[in-house]
């Protein structure tokens, strides 16, 4: 890569006759400019030298300006050299003024740092730690995006079988979290293309299809049955979040928790799923109902359930995904302290409650009906869900060979 920075004033004056003072940068023989945010008469610029000439009041500040902005420039230029990276003018200028680190850690302490002023507490807890985990592999040390070869990445895999000791869905994930990083650094043109570590004949990421079980009919009625008269107060509740989920066809606990009484409205439960913000409205069943009278109608926010009530904003939606991950957490342990009573030898979780709904629609609902109920924006996300729970057409396909 030829190149090539100078300090010149643009050829255009403004209506003042003043021209605009810019750094040019020259690769290959083809022209782009960073302006610097100042413009000088022609009669105040020494070309050859690149230098305010004294005539200038305050020559002697613009020409230290000049110089840090230059040294800053041929230094990123020199970095990119270094990486021995192809790339363009416009590129190179793209690169300079966006100041951006070509070091891996930095561009995804900053992604993460985005996620985090945007409210997704979610993604932070769980990509925070899979960047540590890449530190700790690199021994503390930064890394250059070119220098995180095929060979590193498969180095890095059995480091987290290894060391690490988790699972192919876990090291799945650690992965897609560099390839996002390295995707944001090809966009922001902080690395080329070609040294790009993912995809065909390099490392690929394919994420192991997980089980999908929820309860059957026997399973939800003991649960539904259950006396927890002398149970403790939150194992009831722990249940009546698990059941309103179910009645609403699997609804996600995060949009339970941030139900409001004025969403019921004429026997209609009315509300946005806070993952997609598809709207849309259910009708509010007898058992759901029972439930939800249980809980005062003067709460604080309006909100049905008590887990986000002490928050004095739920706009910030940082702290609201955070409160909701501390809920859930809690109502999951309560939930597998109440399946050992009720006799369900399955793992009873929040999420469980969706796959219960699809375990038993199963066959007898159109997937068009359950992509509505379910809220999905494609419908080949509500055959795949749904997929684990049809078993009619390969389980007579099964008996006509071998019988029942």
């Amino acid at each position: 890569m030829a190149f090539s920075l100078k300090v010149v004033l643009r050829k255009k004056a403004d209506q003042d006759g003043l021209y605009p003072l810019a750094i040019r940068i020259i690769v290959d023989r083809k022209a782009s400019y960073i302006n610097l945010g100042f413009k000088l008469k022609e009669a105040d610029w020494n070309a050859k030298e690149q230098k305010v000439r004294k005539s200038h009041d305050n020559s002697v500040w613009l020409n230290n300006f000049i110089l840090q902005e230059k040294a800053k420039a041929n230094n990123k230029m020199l970095e990119m050299a270094t990486q021995a990276k192809a790339t363009s003018a416009v590129a190179v200028r793209k690169q300079i003024k966006s100041n951006k680190s070509a070091s891996f850690f930095a561009q995804a302490t900053a992604f993460i740092e985005s996620m985090r002023k945007q409210g997704k507490f979610n993604r932070v807890s769980a990509e925070q730690p899979y960047l540590n985990h890449f530190r700790e592999f690199l021994k503390g040390q930064d890394i250059l995006f070119p220098d995180i070869t095929t060979t590193l990445l498969n180095k890095y895999k059995a480091f987290l079988k290894g060391v690490r000791q988790v699972g192919d869905r876990t090291v799945m994930n650690h992965l897609i979290f560099i390839r996002t990083i390295y995707n944001q650094a090809i966009a922001d043109g902080l690395v080329d293309q070609k040294f790009y570590p993912f995809g065909k004949r390099k490392v690929t990421i394919k994420l192991p299809e997980a089980t999908k079980i929820g309860l059957n009919d026997q399973e939800l009625k003991a649960l539904e049955n259950l006396d927890l008269s002398s149970s403790p107060p939150y194992w009831t509740h722990a249940r009546n979040i698990w059941l309103v989920s179910f009645y609403f066809a699997g609804m996600r606990v995060s949009d339970v928790l941030r139900l409001k009484h004025s969403d019921l409205q004429n026997d209609r439960l009315h509300y946005t799923m806070g993952k997609n913000a598809k709207t849309g409205s259910l009708k509010v069943p007898e058992r759901a109902l029972r439930i939800l009278e249980q809980y005062p109608k003067n709460s604080k926010h309006d909100l049905i359930f008590p887990e986000l009530q002490e928050l004095d904003n739920l706009n910030n939606a940082f702290e609201v995904q955070r409160k909701i991950a501390f809920a859930v957490r809690r109502l999951d342990n309560n939930l597998q302290q109440i399946a050992k009573v009720a006799g369900i030898n399955k793992k009873l979780t929040m999420h469980i409650a969706r796959h219960t709904f699809g375990n038993l629609s199963g066959d007898k609902i159109s997937v068009q009906m359950l992509q509505k109920l379910y809220r999905h924006t494609s419908i080949t996300t509500t055959i795949g869900y749904q997929g684990h729970f049809m078993h009619k057409d390969a389980d007579e396909a099964l008996d006509a060979i071998v019988g029942s």
